[in-house]
């Protein structure tokens, strides 16, 4: 882990204005911590600070990764035109932009692509409701995987926890007032300073399993065989052969053993007939 320390010393002041007969309602600057490989983003994701204040950010790295579909959302396929890292961001914008580019034949400066920039005539003419009809049609969807953004496959966050103090001591508002030749009350009205380190020196992971895989559900199945059917695929085959050998025995005996028929209708010549007998007894 290592502390990232980022200051930002503004000579303007960033002003949002809600209402013109109001003046300036908010001064400061926002700003997003976030993946080097994603683009930024600022539609209320922004943490603001105030002039005149000490913004200290504590983050966090998370990383999710996402299995593909029919175990997660993930798409891994799925690529963008102008970026080199898939994110769901990313892929609005660039899902905005071809549908803009084709109803308005321009595209606005915020938005990727190689198209001509909307002027400001055509950014309320045609951009906003283009915008509007994207978001009531449902044009460009997020999250699942038959949607047109689904969810990345590998992204990184950076959740944040932000204190506010008030910036520099006196000795410090002299030493930057007499650095930069400005007044204290300028410095005080001007300045912001921004300092971003780690929470911790660990990160969390967040990855999702295939609930069961392909040699699971073959143990899975064998095992219910085995139970119910009360025989592994081992005993199986053992009876086969068993069967199998006897059949072969008993096949060589009947052809090597022929049966003696036994011959009653054949006296032998050796004994004598009953004839024979009585003729002797009357000889005697």
């Amino acid at each position: 882990g290592r502390t990232i320390y980022i200051y930002f010393f503004l000579f303007y002041q960033e002003q949002f204005t809600d209402d013109p007969a109001l003046g300036y309602t908010d001064a400061g600057i926002t700003f997003v911590v976030h993946s080097p490989k994603e683009l930024p983003r600022f539609d209320g994701l922004g943490l603001l600070t105030p002039v005149g204040m000490h913004a200290q950010v504590a983050i966090r790295q998370l990383k999710s990764i996402i299995q593909e579909y029919p175990w997660g959302e993930c798409k891994p396929d799925i690529k963008l035109q102008y970026q080199n890292i898939y994110s769901t961001n990313g892929c609005l914008q660039e899902c905005k932009a071809r549908y803009i580019q084709d109803w308005c034949g321009c595209l606005p400066f915020i938005l990727p692509g190689n198209g001509i920039e909307c002027d400001l005539l055509k950014f309320y003419n045609c951009v906003y409701p283009a915008v509007y009809d994207i978001e009531i049609k449902g044009l460009c969807t997020v999250g699942t995987h038959n949607s047109t953004c689904p969810t990345p496959c590998e992204e990184t966050d950076y959740p944040t926890t932000v204190t506010y103090s008030s910036f520099g001591g006196e000795k410090a508002i002299k030493y930057i007032s007499a650095k930069l030749k400005k007044s204290p009350e300028y410095i005080r009205q001007n300045l912001v300073l921004i300092d971003i380190k780690y929470h911790d020196l660990s990160y969390k992971i967040t990855q999702q399993q295939k609930a069961l895989t392909v040699s699971e559900l073959l143990a899975d199945v064998g095992g219910q065989l085995g139970l119910f059917c009360g025989a592994s695929m081992i005993t199986i085959i053992e009876l086969l052969e068993y069967i199998f050998t006897n059949f072969c025995w008993m096949c060589i005996f009947l052809l090597l053993k022929v049966p003696e028929m036994p011959q009653w209708n054949n006296p032998s010549q050796n004994q004598p007939t009953h004839n024979e007998k009585k003729k002797g007894i009357q000889e005697c």
